[in-house]
């Protein structure tokens, strides 16, 4: 039995602390969207340098600093800071900057936005919207601006993906 509850706690924490239900697997997706990784959700978006570049090594966050209008050293799917990318990864005992990680950190800053219980009660609301845009610039606020000046999402175009989205996760694994 020992064997048996090692192996469940082994499993919980290699998928990490948050379950991917269809709808938060929806939302993440549609953050990737807004911040310009989701490239049809292929992989290679969490391999994304802020403006478009691609980096190789995801051991670690490439903390690459590029300059496209703005000057920024994001990366990933969801545009990590480099910063703030350390301090999740320590506070979920992240080793590396794999899209499994990138997945939980993510989530977890989603947690941390008060938007988490909004997405799996009701799904990606306007009031969840504003509670992301002080995390992911392409977010709108209420007013629909984002709260860095940066371009901006709609909430239409932006509840508009996730509804469809969710629809193909959800009837992805129906089969």
């Amino acid at each position: 039995m020992p064997e048996l509850r090692t192996a469940l706690v082994a499993k919980i924490q290699e998928q990490g602390p948050y379950r991917l239900t269809p709808e938060r697997r929806a939302l993440l997706n549609t953050i990737r969207y807004a911040e310009g990784t989701w490239t049809n959700g292929e992989d290679e978006g969490y391999r994304t340098l802020y403006g478009g570049g691609q980096f190789q090594d995801m051991s670690r966050h490439p903390e690459i600093v590029v300059v496209n209008g703005y000057s920024s050293a994001a990366a990933g799917a969801y545009q990590f800071l480099p910063t703030t990318w350390q301090s999740v990864a320590r506070e979920l005992r992240l080793n590396s900057f794999e899209p499994k990680h990138q997945d939980q950190a993510a989530l977890h800053l989603v947690k941390q936005r008060g938007a988490l219980k909004e997405i799996d009660s009701r799904g990606l609301t306007r009031t969840a919207m504003a509670q992301l845009a002080p995390e992911w610039a392409s977010f709108p606020t209420h007013s629909g601006r984002s709260a860095y000046g940066q371009p901006v999402k709609s909430h239409h175009e932006l509840a508009r993906f996730y509804a469809k989205n969710l629809r193909q996760i959800r009837a992805k694994h129906k089969t």
